[in-house]
């Protein structure tokens, strides 16, 4: 009887482990939906959210005889982003047909750019969380068209793993797309998964500075395909690759770099074949599975589209587009940390947050910096936290925080009672105004309310009445809490304070 034989394919090896014998290789393909209002190739809406298969057409479903056109805002985009990352664009660009069969393509082919992209050779500079700066290189950003969506039922968090069925929404097929492919990223080694996470970050900054996504990794509209490999340290020969699809969040790209640097290293020592493959990642425990096996260029069968003709890139209208290119978001950094007066830590730790857009745009909407900082990287960082998600997921704008600060600066709203409106509006409850309202909570200005509830509390505590006559001016707090406590929070301690005072004296 023959012994069964073990698979290590899913063992792990020490990180220390990983970096004492192997060196990783990693190329980043990032692909970044377009807030144009209609698809690339079609006048259907491109509204995300909208009810399934409702933003639909002939083209985006493959019917027979639909003829694509080209969306001109969609191309002035590409070439946006191409600039911003300090590529060459092309005079002169194709379409291409990418083929392969999968539900979520209705034509069983892609439109897409292969061997002439509209933007390669660029790179992007980042910041890593010590403040050393890496250089990515890019090899090109291409325009495409986005597959359709497909929702897998029965598996873990709406995963293909475990899944015993899946629906397909078009709704996503044929949206505006732009891929940017990375060069080999090499010598990273115990950073390479930190350089991964800073470079998402950076170009979903970069991306969403210039206006033309949203760049939101939650609801797809920015998604990350993470290829590794693994080489014998003082060997220049790559690995074979795998490439970990669609991951939606900057602590999961981290986590699945990590993860395969660990889990190719231990396939490596136990002479298991790592397999050229697609792989899932699991956002419960931070691993990756199996998907199917990784195809090449010849498989895809690449031709030019004979329905598009080629795309023309001026060089007036290159540098037209070039003229209405934003501060970048390493400039605009660069100029708040000094017109706020920040250490380089400090400015780290805003971006590292997650908090910096916020509370710069806090301080658009009218709220003084210090205030903005202070609401964002404490009360609500904490918010966040509890609740598990990205500060930029809770449900509050910086217009509303902006007007909670300016509540509180006119005495409306106590610390307190502006925490509880936050806390309405992340809840559901409605705008500022209208929590402000339903809970109750602007601050009592009844002169006669809170002069009555002073007195209340001084005829209750003559014990502090006698110590503050006789020299201790500190002994009021008891007093203010019992004012405090009968107006249930909403009085102004402010004013309590001046009342108690008078009446002492």
């Amino acid at each position: 009887m023959t012994a069964p034989v073990y698979d290590y394919s899913d063992d792990v090896m020490d990180f220390d482990e990983v970096l004492e014998r192997f060196d990783p290789v990693m190329g980043m393909e990032v692909h970044v939906e377009l807030a144009t209002k209609t698809k690339m190739f079609s006048t259907s809406s491109a509204e995300f959210g909208d009810e399934p298969n409702t933003n639909v057409d002939p083209c985006s479903l493959g019917l027979p005889g639909a003829l694509p056109v080209v969306n001109k805002q969609g191309v002035e985009w590409a070439i946006k982003i191409g600039l911003a990352l300090n590529c060459d664009i092309a005079p002169f660009s194709r379409f291409a047909r990418k083929n392969y069969f999968y539900p979520d393509q209705p034509k069983n082919y892609q439109i897409s750019q292969y061997d002439e992209p509209i933007a390669h050779d660029g790179y992007l500079d980042v910041t890593l969380e010590d403040g050393t700066e890496w250089r990515i290189e890019i090899e090109r950003a291409h325009m495409e068209e986005d597959t359709g969506k497909l929702t897998h039922l029965g598996g873990a968090g709406g995963r293909i793993h475990g899944a015993t069925a899946s629906l397909v929404d078009c709704n996503r097929a044929g949206v505006p797309l732009i891929e940017i492919v990375t060069k080999p990223i090499e010598g990273a080694g115990e950073r390479a998964p930190e350089v991964a996470k800073a470079y998402v970050s950076a170009l979903r900054d970069l991306v969403k500075a210039l206006g033309v996504s949203d760049a939101r990794m939650d609801q797809g509209s920015m998604r990350v395909d993470s290829n590794l490999s693994l080489r014998e340290n003082g060997t220049t020969e790559f690995g074979t690759r795998t490439e970990t699809k669609n991951i939606n969040s900057l602590k999961s790209v981290e986590q699945a770099v990590r993860f395969e640097m660990q889990r190719q290293a231990a396939c490596l020592v136990n002479d298991v074949e790592i397999i050229q493959e697609t792989r899932h990642y699991q956002e419960t425990d931070g691993t990756t599975s199996k998907g199917r096996p990784k195809e090449t260029m010849a498989d895809y069968r690449y031709f030019n589209d004979p329905d598009l003709p080629p795309v023309l890139a001026p060089a007036e209208w290159v540098e037209e587009i070039r003229s209405t290119l934003p501060e970048m978001p390493w400039i605009r950094r660069a100029r708040i940390q000094k017109e706020w007066g920040l250490k380089d830590e400090e400015m780290r730790d805003l971006v590292n947050a997650g908090a910096l857009d916020l509370i710069i745009e806090t301080v658009e909407a009218g709220a003084a910096p210090g205030e903005a900082r202070s609401w964002w990287v404490s009360y609500l960082a904490g918010k966040a936290n509890e609740a598990g998600v990205e500060l930029t997921q809770l449900q509050i704008t910086p217009a509303q925080v902006a007007l909670v600060i300016a509540l509180v600066s006119e005495g409306k709203l106590t610390t307190k009672l502006a925490r509880q409106a936050v806390d309405g509006v992340i809840a559901g409850e409605g705008d500022v105004d209208k929590v402000v309202a339903e809970r109750g909570l602007e601050v009592v200005r009844d002169d006669g309310a809170i002069e009555a509830a002073v007195d209340e509390a001084l005829a209750a505590n003559p014990d502090v009445v006698e110590k503050y006559k006789a020299g201790n001016t500190k002994v009021t707090g008891a007093i203010v809490g019992a004012v405090m406590k009968a107006t249930r929070g909403k009085a102004d301690p402010a004013q309590v304070n001046q009342l108690i005072a008078k009446k002492l004296s």
